[in-house]
């Protein structure tokens, strides 16, 4: 049985190029989004100032090599150096197919080690062939070893006269600081969505063909501000589809959710009707959609509940239609923007794990019911005012934050979880209470000795101070209406907290305030502590506290004080009757004017 002869393919049928290739820059002024840049180039170009060396950064696909073989054909256009280089000579043909014997383009990714360095470095001596410079362009220069930065470092610093180094990378951290300061660096930017639109738009008319707006600003989105990225998207979606490309083909060809079916799992999710919201991930699941644009699009969703919620609607950065705007005011209206966050994290943190886990459904429901069961919240700015405002309105502020939400249930009545609003106003309720039952149930209508007001003051005067002030003993009455606090010697801290003329004149107007009676008092520390720590003299004879109680009623003097006064005598300090009035009659006046000496100060 004879063979059939094989068919070769015809010598006249035309190479496809890709879209990407075809429409690529070849003028400085055809970088989109990359004016900066080219200004640099182009004045640099004109004035003669180019570098030896430069450095060109950015993200991919925004035009760093095609700024690489511009400059290179700018150096090298028969009608150069210029920055409009004539794209008709034949260096300039040959540098734009890439086949230029004196322009070099190097992968660093698989020309990384330190002999091709080598062999860079022995070959820039060798004058070009026909152009005026020899230029080595380096794509993915990071790449490169250690090693063959090391190598390169000189022959980078001081190269001849006749070569340009032009490097590219999208990782300008990986590159050694020695290699930067030999560069020019130009960093790219992110093209954005509305110039890449507009340059999409160009090329489908160029095609002979016609696409809706809504298709290319699908497509532009998920270029993510990569040009080179959404041609290929758009060569991709103008073979798969007909003369007129629409948003259902790129939902087709993507993977993707239509905005209205977004737009329902959104609602479902904020009324909290989490049943709604798994069917209808499930009904995206059954038709093939990928779960992972899903979860895209919600991020970009909740994205824009955040800009609108954040700006009132009014923001360039919110690319959806009129009739979606007003959708998403109506949602921001019962949500908080605080809200909003927490669900936006909750999607990113989504995100985030689906990329190391093959349960990417259940990781996407897991996410729908934390959504569908977050409460609105309170921030904790918000919270603590609530708590230590006694006179805060909460019923305005359930308002504020949309009311009470009903409780996530089946077919049976579920018992209400209380939201963060409902435990701050009980907690707020019972600090009410306990304010009422202190002000009018703990206190006498009239107190009189410091054993009966001090813990009433105590539990008035705030915590910090209350705290200072139980380290030392309950306050004794040093003279009419003024009182002394005794600390022992380990507490001298607390004693030098306590005796700050600010923390005085808060006390005294506390103590004002539960007796209605002007006292004033004195820190001290406590002496006979001190004492106790103080060496004794073996030939002073001992004299117990019953004696030195004895011999000192028998003091005139005091008598004479504790009948005027009423008082008793509790204990004897050290040092009594060091320095006391001299005659009674002395005495006498110090009490009608209310003053009496103070107490002698320790040595």
């Amino acid at each position: 049985m004879a063979k059939e002869p094989i068919t070769e393919p015809s010598g006249d049928v035309a190479e496809y190029t890709v879209v990407a290739r075809r429409y690529r820059p070849q003028q400085l002024n055809e970088l989109v989004g990359q004016e900066p840049v080219a200004q640099a180039l182009s004045n640099a170009l004109k004035t003669n100032r180019v570098a030896h060396a430069y450095l060109f950064t950015g993200a991919r696909g925004v035009g760093k090599t095609s700024a690489a073989r511009i400059l290179a054909k700018a150096l090298n256009c028969v009608n150069g150096p210029t920055p409009t280089p004539c794209d008709q000579c034949e260096i300039c043909r040959s540098i734009t197919a890439g086949e230029d014997i004196d322009v070099l383009e190097i992968d660093g990714a698989s020309n990384r080690g330190i002999d091709e360095i080598r062999t860079i470095r022995q070959n820039v001596h060798t004058r070009p062939t026909r152009s005026r410079y020899k230029v080595y362009i380096i794509d993915e220069v990071h790449m490169l070893t250690r090693e063959s930065f090391n190598a390169l470092l000189k022959t980078l610093e001081e190269p001849p006269a006749h070569v340009k180094f032009i490097f590219a990378t999208t990782e300008v951290q990986k590159i050694p600081v020695t290699i930067l300061s030999r560069c020019q660096r130009f960093d790219f930017a992110s093209i954005g969505t509305n110039r890449i639109v507009d340059r999409l738009r160009q090329i489908v008319l160029q095609e002979g063909m016609q696409a809706d707006d809504d298709a290319l600003q699908m497509v532009a989105r998920r270029a993510g501000g990569s040009m080179r990225d959404g041609q290929s998207l758009l060569d991709q979606l103008l073979a798969f589809g007909s003369d007129r490309l629409t948003a259902e083909q790129v939902h087709h060809l993507l993977g993707t959710a239509s905005d209205d079916r977004v737009m329902a799992l959104a609602a479902a999710v904020l009324r909290h009707d989490v049943a709604g919201a798994l069917a209808q991930l499930t009904a995206c699941a059954d038709e093939g959609l990928q779960l992972g644009e899903l979860l895209d699009q919600l991020i970009d969703y909740w994205r824009s509940l955040m800009l609108v919620s954040a700006s009132g609607g009014d923001v360039a950065g919110l690319h959806v239609t009129t009739a979606q705007r007003q959708i998403l005011v109506q949602q921001v209206q019962t949500l908080g923007l605080d809200t909003i966050l927490a669900g936006l994290d909750i999607l990113t943190t989504t995100k985030s794990r689906l990329r190391t886990s093959q349960h990417a459904q259940v990781l996407i429901e897991m996410a729908l019911i934390r959504l569908g069961r977050l409460e609105e919240l309170l921030s904790v700015t918000q919270l603590v005012q609530l708590l230590a405002n006694p006179n805060a309105d909460l019923s305005h502020a359930a308002q504020l934050l949309g009311g009470q939400r009903q409780a996530l249930g089946t077919a049976g009545e579920v018992k209400k979880k209380p939201s963060l609003l409902e435990i701050a106003s009980r907690q707020a309720s019972q600090t009410l209470v306990k304010q009422a039952v202190v002000s009018t149930v703990a206190i006498p209508a009239k107190l009189e000795q410091p054993s009966e007001f001090w813990p009433v003051v105590l539990s008035k005067i705030g915590s910090i101070v209350a705290a200072q002030l139980e380290k030392g003993t309950l306050p004794a009455i040093l003279g009419p209406k003024a009182l002394v606090v005794r600390f022992p010697p380990r507490y001298n801290l607390d004693y030098e907290y306590c005796r700050d003329a600010t923390i005085i004149q808060r006390i005294e107007a506390c103590i004002k305030e539960v007796t209605q009676v002007d006292w004033t008092i004195r820190m001290e520390i406590d002496a006979t502590a001190m004492s106790l720590s103080a060496p004794v003299d073996a030939n002073t004879p001992k004299q117990s506290a019953q004696d030195q109680k004895r011999e000192v009623l028998q003091l005139p003097l005091l008598q004479h004080v504790m009948d005027r006064l009423g008082a008793s005598l509790l204990r004897v300090d050290p040092g009594f009757g060091a320095e006391v009035p001299t005659t009674v009659n002395d005495l006498d006046d110090d009490l009608d004017e209310g003053t009496l000496p103070a107490a002698p100060e320790e040595s």
